[in-house]
Formats: C-alpha cells, structure tokens, sequence
C-alpha cells in the first residue's frame, strides 16, 4: 500500500484551455518519472469532452487514470468530484488494465492529496488541496472582461483559495499580485515557473524556410504571437511601428507579423494599421499551425511582445528556447522570465517601444548578444524541475494540508 496519494485534475487539458491544458499536460507526464516507490499519482480527466487530452499511455503500476464525466464549468463536479477522492481514498484494487478506473473496495484510507489545476472546481473536495492560479488578468485589466465577469471571477477565485491550503503561482510576479489582493498569509503561495516543450528549439535553416513558403514570409521579419486583447498592447506596437516604417531601419523591409487567435471585439489593432496606411507592412496571420512555432520563431529578425500583463509570458520563453532575439515589456512577469536575455521596453511608451525597435533592428552584434544569453535563460527552465518543485510542495503537506 502507498503511504501518499495524489490526485491531479486534468480536466483543464482540453482545446477551450490552451495553455492551462498545456502546463497540465506536461506536468503529469513529468511527474511520473519522479514519483518514489511509496507514491502514487491519479490523473483525472473527462471522456465526454471531445477535445480532452486522454492520460492512459502514462498509466503504469504508480499512475492510473480516472474517469470524471464532468467540466469544470458545470455544478454536477461539486458533488461529483468528493465522492471520487472519497472512493480513491478508500483504498482500491487495480484491474487487470491499470489505466482504467479502479475497481474500489474498502479497504485502509491513504493519504490523499488533490491538486485543482483550475479555480472553477469543487469547493468542498473532502481532501488537502492545492490550486494552481495563473495570473489576475480579469482583474487587474478589467478592460479584458465584461463586469459580469469580473465579478465571477473575483467570487470564484477567492472560494477556491479558501478552499486550497497551498496555491501554486506561475511565477513571483502573481504570487505577489495574489497576495496583493487577496488576504492570505504568504506562506501559502510558492511560485514554481513554467517551462517550454522540448520541441522549442532552434529550427535548421530548410524548416525555417518552408515555414516562410507557407506563410509567403520574407527573409526578415518581425513576430508577435498571442491573443489581440487590449492587455496585449498591440496598438502602441503598431503606432510605434509606424514611426519607423518611413525610415531607412526597415531597408529591406521588415514586415511586423501578428499571429494568433482573434478574438472579433478587439478590431482595434487592425483598425489602428489601416489608420496609419501599414496595411502592407502589418500583417494579421490568425492561428497559425502549432507545428509550425519553432520555426517561425527561429526564422523572425526580432520576436517583440509589448502585453501589459502576463502571469508568466509563456511566448516570450518558447521564442528564447528557439533562439529568436526577443524584445518585450518591462512590466508585471516578463523580467522575471527573460531575466538579461532580452530587450525591455516600457509598454506604455511608443517613444520607447520604437527606440527598441530601431536599436534591435540596427545592432547586429546586440541580436547575436541576445540570441546566446536567450538560449542560456532557456536552459534554466525544464518541465522536470517544475514537476519536482511540485512534487516538492506535495510532499511537504500533511494529512490536514498544512506544510510539515
């Protein structure tokens, strides 16, 4: 019989939660290669979601998979998810198929620890609980959301973190915001950082140039990635763009591309590029195929990213990983993630957003500076060590949840 049991909800790693599902994905699949003999590790996840990432290939002798038919957006998970820690702490005996449910029979209680990976989840779960939180976007930029919104999120956010005893943070960055704005004593958040998929890495120049082909990218560019949200400040990008694209910085020309979802409430970045006569020179990808990342940043001149607010700025580390010269804003996480290794610029200054620009676009020997120290900074980060800072963290709680 294991001494320490731990449940991890995966039922965030769908396509409606791109990043949360991507930190999930990862972290249970590094997780597993460090259990130690007396642990075992459920993963949870729900079958009726047709765009659910399915856990059974990490099923093995320490690792099952659980059924739970039940999203994070609906009320049945309240009842739902309780009896399923229940029944698991119970004890249970393994099929012959260890990646199936369990058939569950009493049997001596395990220590049971649940680790939410959403603050939408049940706020009675019966067990020591940790929530992983990611950032206070909804409200620290209220523009981002509707007041409904807001509301429910704040509502929402503070029940899960009366319901967790430790709350993990993607970086020092939210750590201090949550404990800005909510009343909790500072020994219940620990900021373990995120990491890149290996997959990030500087692409070999034929990748890189049947990326351009399909996208009709010429050999110098600029790239942004990420959503169109006003928190993203992609209109003083744009305005500050603008105040170089009639100069000699951009002979030959260096085109700012902008990929990623669109989200149609936030015209404004386009609107600003037509306004300013760039209709040509900025051009808007969408979605761009996730295959195609590393070498689209591997092929960028400069990979810029001016957001106001990121809980970690998980694209400016993958760009760093692959070897791109990154620029970014000085603000909230982004420092703490690109550390040296990049450009900083204050976001809220066009003036200084184009004096980055024409520093990055002019100085040769900076870019080449900045593409070593971008893959040194990269290195430091891995999905093992955010897995073993986590499993760090669960090891240190006791059967009530509090830190031994």
């Amino acid at each position: 019989m294991s001494t320490a049991h731990y449940i991890l909800d995966a039922r965030t790693a769908t396509a409606h939660f791109p990043g949360i599902g991507r930190y999930t994905r990862n972290l249970a699949a590094a997780m597993v290669g460090l259990l130690s003999p007396d642990e075992e590790l459920s993963i949870l996840w729900n079958p009726n979601e047709p765009s659910a990432w399915n856990p059974t290939p990490l099923a093995n002798s320490q690792v099952r998979v659980i059924s739970a038919p039940a999203s994070p957006f609906s009320l049945r998970q309240q009842w739902m998810i309780p009896a399923l820690l229940r029944r698991t702490a119970d004890g249970g005996r393994r099929t012959a198929d260890s990646s199936i449910d369990p058939v569950l029979s009493p049997q001596s209680p395990v220590p049971l620890l649940y680790h939410s990976t959403y603050y939408l989840m049940p706020y009675r779960p019966g067990a020591p609980t940790i929530l992983t939180l990611y950032d206070l976007i909804a409200m620290l930029h209220a523009q981002t959301v509707s007041l409904r919104a807001r509301l429910l999120f704040r509502l929402t956010t503070g029940l899960a973190l009366r319901t967790a005893q430790q709350v993990i943070a993607i970086s020092e960055s939210t750590r201090q915001d949550l404990l800005r704005h909510f009343p909790m004593s500072a020994h219940r958040v620990t900021a373990i950082p995120l990491a890149a998929d290996p997959r990030f890495q500087p692409q070999p120049p034929n990748v890189v140039e049947s990326a351009r082909r399909k996208y009709n990218l010429p050999d110098h560019y600029l790239f942004y990635l990420g959503i169109n949200k006003p928190h993203k400040n992609l209109v003083r990008l744009i305005e500050a763009y603008a105040r170089l694209s009639q100069s000699q910085v951009f002979n030959p020309p260096y085109p700012l591309i902008i990929a990623g979802a669109w989200d149609a409430r936030y015209p404004e970045p386009k609107e600003r590029a037509a306004s300013l006569g760039l209709a040509d020179q900025v051009r808007f990808l969408g979605p761009v195929d996730d295959a195609d990342l590393p070498a689209l940043y591997s092929g960028c001149t400069l990979f810029v990213f001016p957001s106001l607010y990121e809980g970690f700025g998980l694209p400016v580390l993958e760009a760093m990983a692959c070897g791109a010269a990154v620029m970014c804003s000085n603000a909230s996480s982004l420092p703490e993630v690109a550390r040296d290794a990049a450009l900083l610029f204050d976001p809220l200054d066009v003036e200084a957003i184009a004096a980055a620009l024409r520093r990055g676009i002019e100085d040769a020997d900076l870019r080449r500076s900045l593409v070593e120290q971008s893959l040194a900074v990269a290195a430091r980060f891995s999905w093992a060590r955010t897995a073993a800072e986590t499993l760090t963290l669960y090891r240190q709680m006791d059967g009530q949840g509090h830190l031994k």
